[in-house]
Formats: structure tokens, sequence, C-alpha cells
């Protein structure tokens, strides 16, 4: 498997809180990693660091063989590398065809063209299951849902490798996050590999082929989600009991 993104001893403090303390990681082509842990636990703060948001106090970061521990954060992101939030930035003025066309530009290294990046934002608002009839609505007048579907569209605008997925289902309702899921399959059969932090445990065991637990910025396990059930330092730090799929 070819490893795409590889982080050694990655430490991050702010004060005198170590919020990520010598975390090792990789995540290999086609993989769907998930990243859990107590609230607190680092899981945050070590996306911004892999998309370059924050810069890291030790270690490295590497992307497909290149060093990116300390490159600015648009051009990890020019690399292959891109990043949702929490909570979810948009431009409300503009509709959500245009907010995507912001990430197709961006993405568009050879040709910066309008016309370009309009069928392309038409063709992603498509494949994420955006509705037809809301395109030209401005987004403060779109639900939580189609905000988070522009938002994902945007991301895949900028031709990612590896998007990193920060609590993607928070506030959806299970039907939502279901839908959320098979999304997020569906942008892996596409050739892009997924880090992605979540909480809820029925997503995440469901859609990962391994998950990292991290747990006061230090990574305590990393495993396949039948192997992380099962790990009884998992079950005592965050699951609190035994998951049962």
């Amino acid at each position: 498997m070819i490893i795409l993104l590889d982080t050694n001893n990655l430490t991050k403090s702010f004060g005198g809180l170590k919020a990520v303390n010598n975390v090792d990681l990789h995540v290999g082509d086609g993989e769907i990693v998930g990243l859990v842990g107590p609230n607190g636990a680092g899981k945050s703060t070590l996306l911004n660091l892999i998309s370059g948001l924050y810069r890291p106090d030790n270690g490295s970061i590497s992307f497909l063989g290149t060093d990116i521990t300390r490159m600015q954060s648009h051009k990890v992101c020019k690399l292959g590398i891109t990043k949702t939030f929490q909570l979810i930035h948009s431009f409300p003025e503009m509709t959500a065809l245009e907010n995507v066309m912001v990430g197709a530009l961006f993405g568009d290294v050879d040709n910066k063209n309008m016309n370009t990046a309009k069928e392309k934002a038409l063709e992603l608002l498509e494949f994420v299951g955006f509705s037809k009839e809301k395109i030209y609505l401005p987004v403060m007048n779109l639900n939580l849902m189609e905000l988070k579907y522009i938002q994902l569209a945007r991301a895949l605008g900028t031709n990612p490798k590896l998007i990193l997925l920060d609590e993607v289902t928070t506030g959806l309702n299970p039907k939502e996050s279901q839908q959320a899921v098979e999304l997020i399959k569906k942008m892996r059969s596409n050739g892009i590999s997924v880090l992605m932090v979540e909480h809820i445990m029925r997503v995440i065991m469901g859609v990962s082929d391994r998950i990292i637990v991290l747990d006061y910025g230090q990574k305590i396990a990393d495993g396949t989600p039948e192997e992380i059930a099962n790990d009884q330092k998992v079950i005592e730090s965050y699951l609190g009991e035994k998951y049962i799929f």
C-alpha cells in the first residue's frame, strides 16, 4: 500500500498543555481512517497541524514523500490535502454554486476560467447530492445538511488526494448521517483517501478501514474497528463499554 500521509513524533503545545504529544500515524492510498477520542484529546489540533493551519513544536509531517511540516496551508492544499471544519465556513451572500466555484477556481492550476469553474462546481454539487433547485440560492437560506454538502463540494473542488473531515455528521439526524457515510465511501471510490474525526461510533465503526484513538494528546490505539472495540485501554478511556457491532 502506498503511504500518502506520515507523521512522526508530532507535538503541539498551547501554554503548558500538550494538545498533541509525539503522535505517529499514517494514511494509505485508498484508506478511510477514523480519528476518535474524548473531548480535548487533540483530534482537531492534529488535523490543523496536518493541513498547515498550525505549526508543530516538534516532529514531522510528510505527504507523498514531501516534507510539509512547516508548509503554509494554501500550499498544503495545492499539494493535495484539503480540510473541512466543525463550524461551517461559507460566503453567506453568495449562492451555493458560487461558493463551490471558489474551491474549483483554487483547484484549477492550469486555467483560471469562470466557465470551467462553473461546470466543475455543477458536477461537484451533483456528486455530493445537492438539490438542483437550490444551486442559485444564497447559502444563508440553506439548512445544515445543505451547508455541509456545499462545504464538501467546495473542498473537493481543490482536487484533493486526501481529505480531512472534522465531525462532518455533527448536527445531522440518523438518515442524514447515513447519507454522509455513503458520500464518504463514494469519495474513496473516486480515489480520495479520508482521515476523519467523528464522535458517533455507529458512523466511525461503519465507515473506517482503520481507527486511531487519541487520549490527552497521545495515540493509545491504532487498528481495525474490531480491534479498537475490543481494546481495553480504549474502552476505559473513551468507549466506557465494549462496542457491539
